[in-house]
């Protein structure tokens, strides 16, 4: 007589994720924060710089900073995409398994990039 498999994946214990979660909470409120920060420092966010008819140096810096700002906004919305991502997946039992190809992500994967959804294999692929 056959025996059914268990179509449950194997997940990392509650003790393991908790710490896991935490810490990736943490990441989250740090980044939101350094984001609204950048708002500030961002020169087009200063409503006087249209009035002001700046030499074209001055104008070129605010174009450099404001690109500066911009480029780090857009990293920080990944990193915040990834933790959510992995945040999600905590939630529905799937974290450390590859969302690509089902297999475990290396621990020290995960030791190092708490927010990898991708194992190295996959993340190597996605990347070409």
């Amino acid at each position: 007589m056959a025996t059914k498999k268990s179509t449950k994946p194997v997940t990392y214990p509650k003790e393991i994720l908790e710490p896991v979660k935490h810490h990736l909470d943490e990441e989250l409120t740090k980044l939101e924060k350094r984001k609204a920060e950048l708002d500030v420092e961002d020169p087009f966010s200063d409503r006087s710089r249209v009035d002001d008819n700046a030499a074209v140096d001055t104008d070129a810096a605010e174009q450099i900073g404001h690109m500066r700002v911009s480029a780090l906004k857009q990293a920080m919305d990944r990193s915040i995409i990834q933790i959510r991502k992995a945040m999600a997946r905590i939630k529905i039992g799937k974290y450390g398994l590859c969302e690509r190809c089902g297999k475990f992500i290396d621990t020290d994967r995960l030791m190092i990039m708490p927010e990898s959804t991708l194992c190295v294999s996959c993340e190597k692929l996605k990347e070409k």
